[in-house]
């Protein structure tokens, strides 16, 4: 399904208290990055990020944390912030709530973040309620890239997003080997064409209990 570039109000307001986009009147925008960490993907990001003095925020999968400790651990090193993806990397809408909850708590055992970010953007509001109750702040997106989507050209890909930035938007990429290609060409665009403009980059942050 070929998603739009910007979240339609009537999908925001099926989850009203998910952040879908950081209060900001300054030009600061909000890199995401779903599905890692991955051992060669996630080191370019972060090369990258760092050539652009730009923090990040990574979703990261529990068992891609298992499997890449060193990788965490320098994303965590190098100032960005980290938010749960699940363990397994469920789909919400398919998953009963006692499943899901227990595969965000294995997650949090490794990632230790208040953030969630459900996969695939599919959540139940009972799963939402038990997220919100065990002190999660569900953060969603303002801008998909839809790098993963192989019918995107690279430069297709790069626009979409940079015709539609703004003040506080939320940006949401993968590091996975789908999106690889994709990504890694738009990242770089957009961290070019958005510090010429006098954007700067920042993670996001939130603390359980927080209003």
């Amino acid at each position: 399904m070929n998603l739009p570039v910007v979240v339609p109000r009537w999908i925001q307001m099926l989850y009203p208290t998910g952040m879908w986009k950081m209060a900001s009147d300054e030009k600061k925008l909000y890199l995401t990055f779903d599905d890692g960490p991955h051992a060669t993907i996630t080191p370019q990001v972060l090369d990258m990020l760092r050539s652009f003095h730009a923090k990040a925020t990574f979703f990261c999968v529990g068992d891609n944390v298992r499997k890449n400790p060193d990788v965490f651990q320098r994303i965590l090193q190098e100032g960005h912030t980290v938010g749960n993806h699940t363990y397994h990397h469920l789909n919400g809408w398919h998953t009963e709530i006692h499943r899901y909850a227990e595969d965000v708590q294995k997650a949090d055992e490794l990632i230790q973040s208040p953030l969630f970010r459900p996969p695939y953007g599919r959540v139940k509001n009972s799963q939402v309620k038990w997220l919100h109750s065990n002190g999660f702040q569900l953060v969603m997106w303002t801008l998909l890239t839809s790098d993963y989507d192989q019918r995107l050209s690279q430069e297709r890909c790069a626009k979409r997003v940079i015709d539609k930035l703004s003040p506080g938007a939320i940006v949401l990429f993968h590091d996975g080997e789908k999106a690889e290609k994709n990504m890694l060409f738009a990242l770089k665009k957009l961290l070019q064409h958005a510090s010429s403009e006098g954007y700067q980059f920042e993670a996001i942050t939130y603390k359980k209990g927080s209003a």
